[in-house]
């Protein structure tokens, strides 16, 4: 008689599903260093480096309200891998574009754009998940882990795209990135993610799709302490996206297209969250979020992204680099903790969704104008 097999569940799950992503993260970023290099090389340009940023980022935004209805709607473990699959067919669509010497910048545009439509279900699918798979005490180690994540490949990708693209090309590294997307997949169809229970405001908010998309805007909207701390967000954001897209290229510009000297940066970035997402994991972030989210924000700013702005050397860079990463954690962890505190399990994907909407709407203009700026007007004036 055949025995079924049990999957994994809880914060084991949750474990197995963070080591896939760290993999997977490691994969993207080494093409995000690999590609950035590439258009450096093709043009010259910061404006061409902000707008692979934009178009990778713009449908996100768009897009997010209807995304975080159907993440209420559908399975959120399916729209997982559905997102993960994307990105790496977007991936193995640039590297064959390069492997045939057909790759154009506008490639990166379109790719980013294909890409990031799917990011706009990811996050608000990866967000309430968790909710979902681990207990209300172990939130703040489940966001801190997810941070270690992320900062763990901003370490490791870059130490290793600069070593492998002169070993293997960019070619040989966005082979490496799909072979981390198939196994992230791979690792999500092993775990069980559970679906919530219907909430009687969850009942209140079901409609047809227009009218759940624009849910999370009333949701929010009725609680001005979440929007309050929201419209926070909106303003760090619209500033942040400077640094976002201007570090790798005014570091490029002054170093004379030192490869090393930006992965050695971006490391210590990487290096930086690590520190502050271990301490998140482990401390779990203030008692009261609000002063873990307005306190990070402020020694992100100005011990972090004001010192790379005023250096001129690599040790200003390594600093400031991971002086910003080291309190992104904290503000990142509490907020997150706050919001999937306040906010019904399946309500999570719209009001997820609308949050990053509004935290983040200016963040494609700041994209837009931080190009041009750079180039046609501080540059010169510098």
């Amino acid at each position: 008689m055949a025995v079924a097999l049990r999957r994994p569940t809880g914060m084991v799950a949750f474990s197995i599903v963070w080591v896939g992503q760290v993999v997977s993260l490691i994969g993207t970023e080494m093409t995000r260093f690999a590609l950035a290099l590439w258009a450096w090389q093709t043009t010259g340009s910061a404006t061409v480096m902000s707008l692979v940023v934009f178009f990778a980022f713009g449908p996100t935004v768009i897009l997010s309200p209807v995304a975080g209805a159907l993440v209420d709607r559908w399975n959120r473990k399916l729209i997982m891998m559905l997102s993960d699959l994307a990105a790496g067919l977007g991936t193995v669509a640039l590297l064959l574009l390069f492997l045939t010497d057909n790759l154009q910048v506008w490639h990166l545009f379109v790719a980013g754009a294909f890409t990031g439509a799917f990011q706009a279900f990811q996050w608000p699918a990866y967000s309430a998940a968790i909710t979902t798979m681990v207990a209300k005490t172990q939130y703040a180690r489940a966001n801190g882990m997810l941070a270690l994540a992320e900062s763990s490949a901003m370490v490791v990708a870059p130490l290793l795209a600069g070593t492998l693209i002169g070993l293997l090309g960019i070619g040989g590294v966005m082979s490496i990135d799909v072979v981390t997307f198939i196994f992230a997949v791979g690792v999500l169809a092993l775990i069980h993610v559970p679906q919530p229970a219907i909430s009687k405001e969850g009942q209140a908010g079901r409609g047809s799709l227009w009218r759940e998309s624009l849910y999370g805007f009333d949701y929010i909207r009725r609680r001005p302490s979440l929007l309050g701390l929201q419209l926070v967000f909106l303003g760090m954001n619209f500033l942040s996206a400077f640094y976002l897209a201007l570090m790798s290229p005014m570091i490029l510009a002054r170093t004379g297209e030192d490869a090393q000297v930006l992965g050695t940066v971006l490391a210590c970035s990487g290096i930086g969250g690590i520190a502050g997402g271990l301490m998140m994991s482990t401390w779990g972030g203030p008692r009261r979020r609000v002063h873990g989210v307005l306190g990070g924000m402020a020694l992100a700013s100005l011990l972090g992204m004001l010192v790379v702005g005023l250096g001129r050397s690599l040790p200003m860079w390594a600093f400031g680099a991971f002086a910003t990463m080291f309190f992104v954690p904290v503000l990142n962890g509490s907020n997150q903790a706050i919001w999937q505190a306040k906010v019904a399990p399946d309500l999570q994907g719209r009001v997820f969704a609308t949050r990053r909407l509004i935290g983040q709407l200016t963040l494609p203009v700041a994209l837009l104008l931080a190009g041009p700026l750079a180039d046609f007007v501080f540059e010169p004036a510098m």
